[in-house]
């Protein structure tokens, strides 16, 4: 088996801490994680498809390991976020790959996708977004937050940063709950409870306004340069529900659709089926 080994990146400054694992020369593939969450979301994954790729799954700016620079120095906006993660693909010699993005991994590859399209192999999107149809009615107190930044529509959102969320968003819609760990939630919350963490992702949220107002531009790049793509949805999510993952289809008529009877975080479930997914997607 290959080891997965755990390095930081110097990106202009910022440190970020990333897992990898593969043979360098293989095709690459990048793992993009979601809220509130880091690259050990992908724990159970990679060592199913180190065999056949060169994996890198880096925590993003103010996640995990990452460097979490104060909000006064460092604007959390997924902007910024992006633009880090594309220096650090620069920086570690990315230069050609595949993406795999969930959740906020979603616009940030997206971004990544728009600024560079000649970089992009293919893209798997677990739960990633692109389309207002798969916004579920999960996200009214976040989009009352972006109509209205009033301190009380900021802070009714804390709810969402408690471990009963957190613990909330492993388990909904999984058939059987007790199949979850209890680690990655529990790392989560750790990383949340950092002081200072709390707000940057309430920062997020607001910003995520800025992605759905991207969501033509993602398309347009679907539509125009229809990248080999499996949507791999967990079809008991929340937040991202399957009316998203078919849209995918409008777009790139090409883009392989598959369900999985999990919830939000698939890979805590079907990390086994969903490798075997990508493998047969990118033989």
């Amino acid at each position: 088996m290959t080891p997965t080994t755990y390095r930081t990146a110097d990106v202009d400054g910022f440190k970020v801490f990333y897992r990898e694992a593969g043979a360098p020369g293989a095709p690459k593939l990048l793992l993009l994680h979601g809220f509130p969450s880091a690259g050990h979301m992908f724990r159970d994954l990679i060592p199913q498809l180190a065999d056949r790729f060169q994996i890198v799954a880096p925590d993003l700016p103010g996640f995990g390991q990452s460097d979490m620079p104060a909000r006064d120095t460092f604007r959390y906006t997924f902007d910024n976020v992006a633009r880090v993660i594309e220096r650090f693909t620069e920086v570690i010699g990315f230069d050609r790959f595949a993406i795999y993005v969930f959740d906020y991994g979603a616009p940030t590859g997206f971004r990544l996708a728009l600024s560079h399209p000649e970089r992009i192999t293919a893209i798997i999107s677990q739960n990633g977004n692109a389309y207002e149809d798969g916004l579920s009615e999960g996200w009214t107190p976040i989009k009352a937050y972006w109509q209205d930044p009033s301190p009380a529509n900021r802070e009714a959102l804390r709810t969402l940063l408690t471990p009963e969320a957190t613990r909330w968003q492993y388990t909904h819609g999984v058939p059987d709950p007790a199949v979850v760990s209890p680690d990655g939630q529990n790392l989560d919350n750790f990383y949340l409870a950092r002081p200072g963490a709390d707000d940057v992702q309430l920062d997020l949220f607001g910003d995520y306004k800025s992605n759905v107002a991207l969501y033509p531009s993602f398309q347009s790049y679907f539509r125009t340069h229809k990248p080999p793509f499996l949507a791999a949805w967990g079809k008991n999510d929340p937040f991202f529900i399957p009316p998203g993952a078919e849209a995918f289809k409008r777009d790139n008529p090409n883009a392989v659709v598959q369900f999985f009877d999990t919830g939000h975080f698939a890979l805590e479930t079907h990390a086994k089926e969903i490798a075997e997914s990508i493998r047969a997607f990118l033989k």
